[in-house]
């Protein structure tokens, strides 16, 4: 199966709404999720070429999701997005291993570039 949406963790339903419209405009499948516990409870990551993650998320972090994923096995790659931008949260999400680190509000060429490399890579 050829993996072809991104999956996107906010728990801002705007945010969410939003990321999803500017994704489809530029071509790309998107599934939504609110919380961190209905990513982890969907069963097919197979789909996903790349997660968005709000680091900041109402039941747990993002980073911590992400590395949750990874001991299950999940490895793709990861952008994160926050409100709350600090040296330790950077510093945490790069150790991650993530392709990006968008500040919120960001500009729309700064999501899309690194989702583009990824899907290029997945392809």
């Amino acid at each position: 199966m050829q993996r072809k949406a991104v999956f996107i963790v906010d728990d801002d339903p705007s945010m969410l709404k939003g990321l999803r419209r500017l994704l489809g405009v530029h071509g790309f499948e998107t599934v939504p999720f609110e919380t961190a516990d209905a990513l982890k409870d969907h069963d097919n990551f197979e789909q996903a070429f790349c997660l968005v993650l709000d680091v900041n998320l109402s039941d747990g972090s993002g980073i911590e999701l992400r590395h949750q994923l990874a001991e299950a096995g999940v490895n793709v790659p990861v952008i994160y997005i926050t409100g709350n931008d600090s040296d330790a949260t950077r510093m945490a999400a790069f150790a991650s291993g993530c392709i990006a680190y968008l500040t919120k509000p960001f500009t729309a060429t700064s999501l899309i570039e690194p989702i583009q490399r990824a899907a290029a890579a997945a392809a």
